[in-house]
């Protein structure tokens, strides 16, 4: 054992607890963000964070997750196992104050954990209280030791059960169906792919997750195991493995500046997309911050030195600006901050200003570095970016173009567009419909009152395989943008949304049932998440549902959205049934088309959301763009979903 870590010792002494957690059950959502499926699954992250807290301390290198037959989940790990003796204030074992204690934990301790992610010692005990039952067994100094909880109050004092040469903590818990209404079921790609994410930036983890609910054809419970080496640099390939590098390879770096850990990797592509993803203590700020900004300094004024250095930039009748030196980049920023400052509650955007100058300092000597040893790969940078700028010129004509189209600008709505006749936009809602035949079906079948349509003419432009300029001339997009009544931004911010005059919050993606139909909602939804990401964070995309069979005996008549309900119908009704399979939207009547899938009282209509930004921007990437391989693996990997007519 190191003198450092005989000096600071994890004991009970380390726990601290801060307050009482009475009413963590009646306000869920404070501490958890919903009750939904987020929350659901965020229960899991927030057991699992604490082991990850281990081994950035050094303690652990293994943690193994497993959703049981039950639906409760277990977690394992092999740390030190959380402190089981007598805390001094409390009078009872420092587990069940963890446990019990909103506030509790080592992570309030500085000499047990430098840096910690989670909710900062809130979040295992919010576990607790928001699990129907909960049993903690804890592996240390020889001794097994256990406790069990019901509704985060513990059922018996701590006790030992048995001996061990293992060492580590094991939490088993199970979701209350009195706290999430919805669902407790735990979605396993979902989870694997968060765990995924944690290995990637924790280089030399274990992690693995097993679904005992599941079998493979072999007999075996489905199972993944993840584990890196290189971390960011393969978190890198990962992401990109469906587009085509510009430079030889990832670029990265790895240190301290200012005592601040900072990581950071980057390579440049083909694409026209900027995808730019920050952690700070393993949380994805989805907003970026402070760390952000570091990084997009670093790199701007590094590159722009160099490019002007170079000569390559004499000829050019403009300047380049911040978004050119990113246009085709794919970066991970990830630090570690002892005390993060997040802006708002879900902890979405770092505010650390002394992180700022860091990375800045990190990200300057890497690439001054690289630019330096790869003189051929910073001449193609830098022509990269000389082609962004002109880009960026066509596209401001381009964009300049769809605002005199806007209602804003006060030009007139797409001649396409039936428009409802309520003004208030958190009551209207814009089908989005492939095609004049079915917009035809479903004009007639709307509620007029607030209920819009937009027919789209066949499949609308692949958006990840164009230029910016090209996106904004074409019609059916620019119909979308006039339509929506948003403004695309300006030159300087050529990718903020402007949501202040949206016409719609509803804006339903309806597609016909069918490969093509599915082609062509794809194509708009990565029309939407490259261009109008606000409009999804925000809660306003979603995808209608329309149903696959019609099922009729005499005068009776059902719909089905599957082959489950559909064989389940037909078994009810028996004999003399007659099954129509709906291959378009325009195979319906008007009627129909409003019973199933556009009357709110019965249709199903799927909510748009990205609970992960980096799996979201590598599955549209390969969807759709060039690289045939990983897309078809993809494919191959998933087609049991899929159900495809001959």
């Amino acid at each position: 054992m190191s003198e450092d870590i005989k000096k600071h010792n994890y004991s009970a002494d380390s726990i601290q607890a801060l307050e009482g957690m009475e009413h963590v059950r009646m306000r869920p959502s404070m501490y958890i963000g919903d009750v939904g499926t987020r929350g659901l699954h965020h229960l899991v992250y927030e057991v699992v964070d604490n082991s990850i807290d281990e081994a950035m301390a050094g303690h652990c290198d293994k943690i193994d997750v497993t959703i049981n037959e039950d639906g409760s989940v277990t977690t394992v790990d092999n740390g030190r196992g959380i402190p089981i003796d007598i805390h001094k204030k409390e009078g009872v074992s420092a587990l069940q104050v963890v446990m019990t204690k909103i506030g509790a934990g080592g992570k309030f301790d500085k000499d047990s954990y430098k840096v910690s992610g989670g909710l900062h010692g809130v979040g295992v005990s919010v576990v607790n209280a928001l699990s129907s039952n909960a049993h903690v067994k804890v592996y240390k100094d020889g001794q097994i030791w256990e406790q069990e909880y019901e509704r985060g109050k513990a059922m018996y004092p701590v006790k030992p059960t048995g001996e061990t040469q293992l060492n580590g903590t094991e939490v088993t818990f199970k979701p209350d169906l009195e706290i999430f209404q919805e669902t407790i079921d735990y979605n396993y790609d979902t989870l694997s792919k968060r765990l995924r994410e944690l290995a990637f930036l924790n280089k030399g983890i274990k992690i693995s997750i097993t679904d005992r609910r599941k079998k493979t054809e072999d007999g075996e419970f489905v199972h993944k195991a993840f584990h890196s080496d290189e971390g960011l640099k393969e978190f890198i390939r990962f992401l990109d493995e469906s587009r085509e590098p510009l430079i030889g390879d990832v670029i990265s770096m790895e240190g301290e500046k200012n005592d601040i850990p900072v990581e950071v990797a980057m390579i440049y592509n083909n694409s026209y997309a900027e995808n730019l993803y920050s952690y700070v203590n393993n949380i994805n700020t989805h907003e970026g911050g402070t760390h952000l900004s570091g990084f997009r300094r670093g790199l701007t004024s590094t590159l722009k030195k160099y490019a002007d250095q170079s000569g390559m930039l004499d000829k050019l009748k403009f300047e380049i600006t911040g978004d050119d030196f990113r246009e085709g980049l794919t970066a991970i920023v990830s630090v570690k901050v002892a005390h993060p400052q997040f802006e708002g509650q879900t902890k979405t955007k770092l505010g650390n200003r002394e992180v700022t100058s860091a990375v800045s300092q990190a990200v300057s000597e890497m690439l001054d570095i690289y630019l330096e040893e790869n003189p051929n790969d910073a001449k193609t940078i830098v022509q990269k970016v000389i082609l962004a700028a002109q880009a960026r010129h066509a596209a401001k004509k381009a964009r300049e173009m769809v605002q005199r189209k806007t209602v804003m600008s006060g030009g007139g709505l797409p001649g396409k567009l039936s428009d409802c006749a309520e003004e208030d936009p958190e009551k209207c809602e814009v089908f989005l419909v492939e095609g004049d035949s079915a917009g035809g079906t479903a004009k007639q079948g709307r509620d007029r009152n607030f209920q819009a349509i937009l027919p789209l003419r066949g499949k609308i432009l692949n958006v990840e395989k164009a230029m910016q300029h090209r996106v904004f001339e074409n019609e059916e997009i620019r119909n979308i943008y006039t339509a929506l009544g948003v403004t695309v931004g300006t030159e300087d911010d050529s990718k903020a949304l402007n949501l202040s005059k949206l016409r719609y919050h509803k804006i339903v993606i309806m597609c016909d049932a069918d490969v093509d139909g599915s082609h062509i909602a794809t194509l708009i939804l990565t029309f939407f998440y490259r261009y109008m990401k606000e409009l999804i964070e925000a809660a306003h995309v979603y995808i209608a549902t329309p149903p696959l069979y019609l099922i009729k005996k005499g005068s009776k008549k059902r719909y089905a959205w599957n082959e489950k309900e559909r064989n389940e119908i037909a078994n009810e009704y028996k004999s003399g049934v007659s099954v129509q399979r709906y291959k378009g939207l325009g195979e319906m009547n008007a009627e129909q088309l409003w019973d199933t899938t556009m009357n709110p009282e019965n249709r199903i209509l799927r909510k748009v959301t990205i609970d992960n930004s980096a799996e979201a921007d590598r599955i549209f990437s390969m969807l759709m763009g060039d690289e045939v391989p990983p897309r078809r693996e993809f494919i191959e990997e998933n087609a049991v979903y899929a159900k495809i007519d001959a």
